[in-house]
């Protein structure tokens, strides 16, 4: 069983759903955001960098992770 978990805001136009997969040593996962933008919609893909214990924890550190880059790439601190 694999378990994802999705945060939004419709306001601000932004989601940051995540994915679980189970590998030899734990869970890692993938992360998906996209916001709106003056162009259109950016959207970026990404895997987690860290292989966690339960896929609970995999899941809130994606979430968390996804939700940092969005507001990142919102800020325009980071360019993509």
């Amino acid at each position: 069983m694999t378990i994802s978990g999705n945060a939004c805001d419709t306001n601000s136009d932004w989601s940051v759903s995540v994915a679980t997969h189970q590998m030899p040593s734990g869970f890692d996962c993938s992360i998906q955001l996209s916001h709106q933008t003056p162009e259109g919609v950016f959207t970026h893909e990404f895997k987690h960098s860290s292989v966690y214990p339960n896929e609970r924890e995999a899941v809130l550190a994606g979430l968390r992770e996804g939700m940092v880059w969005v507001q990142l790439k919102m800020s325009k601190t980071l360019s993509v």
